[in-house]
């Protein structure tokens, strides 16, 4: 036994073609009404002409309803709708509706616009700067010619400084004090002229020279949605000083069209008799001449298209209890709606009438469906109307209907149908028609399957499990059918479950792991769930636990696994069943749960994922409630199987990401989770299944393929080299290439640019030193335009600072200890990986010896240790990188006192200068004291000799007195020597002709006098003087005691002003 299966959208190979049996003339529209717009109070005529088999009858509708004539509007003999006045109330959309004997068919919209020239948007006050730019817009509601009045008076148009847009916008550049004044709109079209209310422009005198000033754009262009042939203006005002130059360009990189296009004053954009193809995002790019300083303004243009139908319903015939089916496809933009039309009457879906995606679809027809059927599609910009013709053909001698139909279920997915056959005119059935769909839900598509008249009994199988269906059948005849017999409803049996849900895994703490679902459709659960069975194990453990959760209601969707182990990997998988048994297992999905940390960290989000269509997914999120202040959210995702993909960080403001460029039917994985200042929170875990693609079988243009093998390579810290292979395809037409590139960083999510070019190769130049940045690449032929290739990321190289680091400061915290402090180079997007401090005392400076420390590029601080009191220190530093190391900053001095309990340091951020350090007052008045000091006790102790100098004891004071000068002498030699050593280690930095011997060996210190002594060798000295004073004396035991005593304290005296005045000397050279 033969037997057929297929849906309705199948021809059903028993029913007949209508091809040449009428000409279905019988009515149709010669004139249909057209958009009318008129001013208020002007005549209108709607035209309307039918045509076919008399009599025919013409009523008119507005905005769908039954129009009744009055005194201002009647139907002429023609059928045309005429009003006398036009009135604001008389607004609308009008259809006329003619019918016959053979039906009723109705025209296609024809809106009428009754306008009346009112100002909706007047001009405002305005006060600008002497010199810079001043706008005033004004709207009006209808057709006008829009111009401007100042003071009253017409305004001269005869400058370039002054422009007059057709939308109505006035703009002024560099205006002078006589543009002062009040200005209007003039508004004029053949009905009337109106004025708009005045606005007075105010200029403010400049102080002095217009200060540079970047590029700003004052009024960009605007989204607009303008109607096919209609002219549009993209308006771009901007100011800067000196003047910016303004361009424009699309975003999509595609030409602009010309032909259509001219720039109207400074850099407005007039599109005339705009196309589809002019639809897209337009850039305004204002750019100060000879520089890179420029701003950006984009608008969107929508060009609307009114319908066009690319499918048209065809007149069929076909026999009662028949199946026929209209096909009806349109265009346009906005995309039109198809409304379907039974003789002027819109149609409603029941149980033989459905529409399924713009289809119109009859089964078991009946008489009363022969009719005119129309197609309408309708959008913002007008209307389109197709009319065809369904005949049904009847027979004398039909059968009966089959009765007794009985059902009978036989398994999950299969019932059983039994039926006795007609009862009169049996014996003409040729074949039976089963029709069945399902009893549950609306719109539900109808399946018919066919038999052979040897069987009155059939399984219908391919069923969903657990589903109500409802079934008919109808008895065919070589030239007809039956009436349909009664209907019968079966229910299938359960069935265990085809597949698990998808698991979305999060941990609200270190040792669980919160495990949800969504409960699965009818289609895949084939029954109702009873239960649901979580296993689970560590990723090193073989030991499976499980759990078992029964089903009280459809909401147990979730289930929390506690006392886990923290920062381990745990496998997790879901069985589920029915009433039938258990489905298979799931795959293994795996969870790491977190570590245990004193932090408080943010808890997962709560996720949602949504296939948006085959190739995108919409990820949506909502914060738990926190503590913690969220800085952001890392999201992430990759394929089942596969390692994960670059992760993306996103705002803390932001709840929904679209993740785009996903494969269909495919498993992916997506993560996201939450972070703070404390570190990453919990991560919820989910996965999605991208859906197949639908096919278009009414695409008309086929797609370039995109261009593949592409290859990025970094050249410097702001290029980076593209080359990319052209796709394998036979045309020899001339073809270009749009490089898209931008940072890949969520707060430059926007700040993609585009490159053009006709080779397979491009430098892209202006970019940011290490960076990462996307790449893609599509391929422009004639009109058309391929995908954009898969994104390849490549990082620039580093750049070496240019710059040495800012704000460089010294300060003494302790006697011997400085803390040097400085702030990064002032250069975008630098990294530093580490910082070079140099010091050294002046001495060292002279003579080019640094001591260096380094410090890590995170810190700006460093601490100079063991300094020496009375020294002045010079620091500078740099910064470095992997790149190279950058310039020393200006050197700061640092002077520390040789009195520490006045210690200080001062500092300067001006470049060190040779020269010596002055002396301070206290130490000059310490020498002047120290002098006269010495000074007196020499004049005493001559003064005391001279007076007890005797006569008799002159030869031997002479010999005394000579023998205390040598030695006097030589001490006060040593002392000084001992004192300019100590001099000479205390004003070290302020000499330039010491010579240190830094290599060991003796202590000998040299300068400009010779030798200098260290103190033990000095002491040594003086110890070796007395001796040999007290040795050469130790015969004159004539000489007195006190007499020694005025020869040591005239010593002293000596030795202190000999010191004095050489330190005196040393301090002033």
């Amino acid at each position: 036994m033969a037997h057929f299966h297929f849906s309705l959208y199948k021809n059903n190979p028993l029913l007949f073609s209508s091809a040449g049996v009428f000409s279905f003339s019988e009515l149709s529209f010669t004139v249909e009404p057209k958009d009318v717009a008129v001013s208020h109070g002007e005549r209108v005529i709607l035209d309307c002409q039918a045509r076919g088999e008399s009599p025919i009858g013409v009523r008119w509708r507005k905005n769908g309803v039954q129009l009744h004539e009055s005194g201002r509007s009647r139907v002429l003999s023609n059928g045309s709708l005429c009003i006398s006045s036009s009135e604001q109330s008389d607004e609308g959309f009008y259809q006329c509706l003619a019918h016959n004997r053979y039906g009723a068919v109705l025209s296609q919209k024809s809106r009428l616009t009754v306008s009346m020239l009112l100002f909706i948007t007047h001009p405002v006050p305005a006060e600008v700067t002497l010199g810079s730019v001043a706008r005033f817009s004004c709207a009006v509601s209808g057709s006008a010619v829009i111009s401007w009045e100042l003071n009253q008076r017409s305004l001269p148009l005869d400058s370039d400084r002054i422009t007059v847009l057709p939308n109505g916008v006035l703009q002024i550049h560099d205006v002078t004090m006589r543009d002062a004044g009040k200005y209007r709109c003039l508004a004029t079209n053949m009905a009337s002229r109106v004025r708009s209310q005045e606005a007075e422009l105010t200029i403010i005198p400049a102080l002095g020279p217009r200060p540079l000033m970047k590029p700003h754009i004052i009024a960009g262009p605007q989204n607009i949605s303008a109607g096919l042939r209609q002219s549009v203006v993209l308006e771009c005002l901007a100011e800067g000083n000196p003047r910016p130059l303004v361009s424009w360009s699309r975003a999509d990189s595609k030409p602009i069209d010309v032909s259509g296009a001219r720039v109207l004053g400074n850099g407005n954009l007039i599109i005339s008799a705009v196309k589809a193809h002019h639809s897209g995002t337009y850039l305004c790019r204002a750019t100060t001449p000879g520089t890179r300083n420029y701003s950006i303004a984009p608008g969107n243009l929508t060009v609307l298209v009114p319908p066009t139908l690319v499918e048209k319903p065809e007149s069929q015939t076909r026999p009662r209890a028949g199946t026929a089916r209209f096909g009806c496809q349109a265009e346009g933009t906005p995309v039109p709606r198809i409304t379907w039309f039974k003789n002027g009457q819109v149609i409603h879906s029941n149980g033989r009438t459905k529409m399924y995606n713009n289809k119109l679809v009859i089964t078991q027809i009946i008489p009363e469906d022969d009719a005119f059927y129309q197609c309408q599609a309708e959008n913002s910009q007008g209307s389109v109307v197709s009319t065809s013709r369904l005949i049904v053909v009847l027979s004398e001698d039909r059968p009966s209907a089959p009765r007794n139909i009985h059902a009978e279920t036989i398994s999950s997915s299969a019932i059983l149908l039994a039926w006795e056959r007609p009862q009169y005119n049996a014996y003409k059935v040729i074949a039976y028609s089963i029709h069945y769909m399902k009893s549950e839900g609306l719109n539900n598509e109808e399946y018919q399957a066919v038999i052979g008249n040897d069987t009155t009994n059939h399984i219908v199988d391919d069923l969903e499990p657990a589903r109500n269906y409802t079934f008919y059948i109808v008895a065919y005849m070589p030239m007809g059918a039956s009436r349909m017999s009664e209907q019968v409803t079966q229910h299938t049996l359960e069935d265990v479950p085809l597949r698990t849900p998808e698991l979305s895994l999060t941990s609200r703490s270190p040792t669980d792991i919160l495990v949800s679902w969504q409960p699965l459709p009818p289609k895949l659960s084939r029954g109702r769930v009873s239960a649901y069975r979580l296993s689970y194990r560590t990723a090193t453990d073989e030991q499976v636990i499980s759990v078992e959760l029964p089903v009280p209601s459809e909401n147990c969707t979730q289930y929390l696994l506690q006392g886990l182990q923290p920062d381990t990997i745990y496998l997790i998988r879901m069985s589920v069943s029915t009433r039938v048994g258990w489905s298979q297992p799931s795959a293994w999905n795996s969870h790491r749960t977190p570590k245990t940390s004193s932090a408080t960290v943010p808890p997962a989000p709560n996720l949602e994922l949504e296939p948006l269509n085959c190739t995108s997914v919409t990820v949506r999120w909502h914060p738990a409630p926190s503590d913690a202040v969220l800085q952001g959210y890392k999201l992430s995702f990759h394929p089942d199987g596969q390692s994960e993909h670059s992760v993306l960080q996103l705002s803390p403001h932001d709840h929904q990401h679209s993740i785009t460029g996903l494969n269909p039917r495919v498993k992916y994985h997506v993560k996201l989770l939450a972070f703070s200042a404390n570190g990453d929170g919990y991560q919820a875990h989910q996965t999605v299944n991208t859906p197949g693609c639908p096919s278009a079988p009414h695409r008309r243009l086929a797609a370039l393929p995109s261009p593949d093998h592409i290859h990025a390579t970094a050249d410097s810290s702001s290029e980076v080299s593209l080359s990319w292979g052209r796709p394998a395809f036979s045309s020899g037409k001339p073809v270009s290439y749009s490089v898209r590139y931008g940072p890949l960083s969520p707060s430059d999510a926007t700040a993609m640019r585009y490159v053009q070019t006709s080779e397979q190769t491009v430098t892209v130049k202006g970019l940011r030193p290490n960076t990462r940045y996307e790449f893609a690449v599509r391929l422009h032929m004639d009109q058309m335009s391929s995908p954009w290739s898969a994104s390849v990321y490549h990082r620039t190289l580093l750049e070496a600072p240019s710059s040495p680091p800012r704000s460089v400061r010294v300060s003494l915290i302790e006697e011997d200890t400085a803390l040097v402090s400085w702030k990064q180079p002032d250069q975008p997007d630098l990294s530093v990986t580490h910082y070079t401090v140099l010091y050294a005392s002046q001495s060292s400076w002279l003579a080019g010896e640094w001591q260096v420390l380094q410090r890590e590029g995170t810190n700006t601080m460093a601490l100079l240790e063991k300094l020496e009191s009375g020294n002045v220190y010079l620091v500078k530093i740099s910064a470095s990188n992997q790149a190279g190391d950058g310039p020393f900053s200006s050197t700061v001095e640092l002077r520390l006192t040789s009195k520490t309990h006045h210690s200080h340091a001062e500092k300067t951020g001006t470049p060190h200068t040779s020269g010596l350090s002055h002396m301070d007052e206290k130490s000059m008045s310490g020498i002047i004291a120290g002098v006269c000091i010495a000074l007196s006790c020499i004049i005493l102790c001559i003064f005391i000799l001279l007076s007890k100098s005797t006569t008799h004891r002159k030869s031997a004071s002479s010999k005394m007195i000579g023998q205390v000068r040598n030695d006097v002498m030589r001490s006060g030699a040593s002392s000084a020597n001992q004192q300019q050593a100590e001099n000479a280690e205390v004003l070290l930095p302020m000499m330039r002709t010491h010579f240190i011997d830094a290599k060991g060996g003796t202590n000998l210190m040299i300068n400009h006098a010779g030798p200098i002594m260290s103190d033990a060798q000095s002491k040594r000295k003086q110890r070796s003087i007395f001796n040999n004073n007290q040795k050469s004396n130790g015969n004159k035991s004539k000489v007195s005691n006190r007499d020694k005593c005025f020869s040591q304290l005239f010593q002293f005296c000596v030795s202190v002003s000999k010191s004095n005045l050489h330190y005196e000397s040393t301090r002033n050279a």
